[in-house]
C-alpha cells in the first residue's frame, strides 16, 4: 500500500495509479501533487515494437531510465541505445522519440521535471482493469490527441 506521511510517501510495485495508454502499461509513482511540482515519475510497461511519435515537451525536462528491454532513443540529431541501467536526458524544447527493439517488453521509469507532463497520460488514458499490458489497444482519439498535447506543452511533430 502506498503510504504518505508528511512530504515524504513511498509507492511500490502496484501500488500506483495504473492506466493503459494505448498498448502500454503507466503506473503512477509520483504526481506533481505528490512532490509539490518538483518532478513526476512513471513507471511504464512497452510492448516489443512500441513506438513514440516524433514530439518536443515545452513545459519539462523528462529522464528516462531504462529497467528492462532495449530502445532506440533519437533526441535531436542523436541516436542512442538504451539498455537496461541506461539513463537518457532530453531537455524540454528538444525533438525526441524511442523505439522498443528486440523481442521483449522494456520497462522504463520517467521523470518530468517539473512536474506536469504525467498529467496528458493521465487525462489520455483509462484505467488499467490488471496490472500488465492491455490485450487489445486502447487508441487515442487523434481528433482530440493534439489538442490535449498542446494542453500540457507537447507538440507531435509525426
Amino acid at each position: 500500500m502506498a503510504q504518505r506521511m508528511n512530504n515524504a510517501f513511498s509507492v511500490g510495485r502496484g501500488e500506483g495509479d495504473a492506466y493503459w495508454f494505448n498498448i502500454t502499461l503507466m503506473e503512477v509513482k509520483a504526481t506533481g501533487e505528490d512532490t509539490n511540482g518538483v518532478f513526476s515519475l512513471l513507471e511504464e510497461l512497452h510492448p516489443p515494437g512500441c513506438e513514440t511519435p516524433l514530439h518536443v515537451n515545452n513545459n519539462e525536462e523528462i529522464t528516462y531510465y531504462i529497467q528492462e528491454g532495449e530502445l532506440a532513443f533519437s533526441v535531436g540529431e542523436k541516436t542512442i541505445r538504451g539498455i537496461p541501467g541506461t539513463c537518457v536526458y532530453v531537455p524540454r524544447h528538444i525533438k525526441h522519440k524511442f523505439k522498443v527493439e528486440g523481442s521483449s517488453p522494456a520497462k522504463v521509469l520517467t521523470m518530468f521535471t517539473p512536474a506536469g507532463g504525467e498529467q496528458f497520460f493521465v487525462e489520455r488514458s483509462v484505467p488499467a482493469a490488471e496490472y500488465e499490458l492491455p490485450t487489445v489497444p486502447v487508441k487515442p482519439n487523434m481528433d482530440t490527441l493534439e489538442e490535449t498535447a498542446k494542453k500540457y506543452g507537447i507538440e507531435i511533430l509525426e
